[in-house]
């Protein structure tokens, strides 16, 4: 059990195929969970299924799923069918993001901003609000929004991203506060900081990714805030 910190744990990931959601669903069935990836693409999200059952971790379950085109019965239905198949929840990760490309506000337009908020922050909450009766059912849960460093540090041309970004973690606070009288029930921000992953080549494509931090650095950080020994820790803002 040492060596498996995550044994029994069922945990959702969002944004699973391909990123650092990728990286956290390898490092979160390398210590024991069980992981639900969820994404758009289910050829790659096979991929991420085929290799963890090649590392001998707990049968994972793809859900092909696409965030943005979601509307409340779609996500109540997918709390359902988590409670069918797996019979328990106790971790999400919200991993799953959409680049709202860099510009001043006076040329960025409403249908870029629908687009980016869509995925970025409706998403996670009617997805989150669907989950919480699983959650709060868990003996002990964690729900892990990961946050571009711009949603706590404005600045020019991160435009609707940015914002986007910062209502995230107001969502994750207001959150963490109502669900206080749910002890075993916590909700954190992960902010990444620079790190090689696709989202950080679409914001900063003049980067060197090879010398950046790698995924691996943060894996540490993803699984503690969602393991047990988090517990009693919530509302909180995380920079690894």
């Amino acid at each position: 059990m040492a060596d498996l910190p995550l044994q029994s744990r069922v945990i959702l990931v969002t944004g699973a195929s391909s990123g650092l959601g990728k990286h956290a669903a390898l490092a979160l069935a390398a210590r024991g969970a069980t992981v639900l990836l969820l994404g758009r693409n289910e050829n790659r999200l096979n991929a991420v299924y085929d290799r963890i059952v090649a590392d001998g971790g707990a049968q994972p379950a793809v859900i092909p799923f696409d965030l943005a085109a979601a509307d409340d019965a779609r996500f109540n239905a997918l709390a359902h069918t988590i409670e069918q198949q797996a019979g328990r929840l106790d971790g999400l990760l919200h991993s799953a993001s959409h680049f709202i490309p860099l510009a001043p506000l006076a040329t960025q337009t409403l249908k870029d901003w629908q687009a980016g908020f869509a995925t970025n922050l409706f998403a996670p909450f009617a997805l989150t609000r669907a989950c919480l009766p699983l959650l709060r059912a868990a003996p002990d849960a964690a729900v892990l929004f990961t946050v571009e460093q711009h949603g706590l540090e404005p600045a020019a041309y991160w435009g609707g991203f940015g914002v986007s970004q910062a209502a995230l973690v107001a969502l994750a606070k207001t959150f963490a506060d109502e669900e206080a009288t749910h002890p075993s029930l916590r909700f954190n921000v992960l902010v990444p900081g620079p790190v090689a992953s696709p989202m950080r080549n679409r914001t900063h494509p003049g980067e060197v990714g090879s010398l950046l931090p790698q995924p691996a650095t943060l894996m540490p950080a993803y699984c503690y805030w969602l393991g047990p020994e988090s517990a009693g820790r919530s509302g909180e803002i995380i920079r690894p």
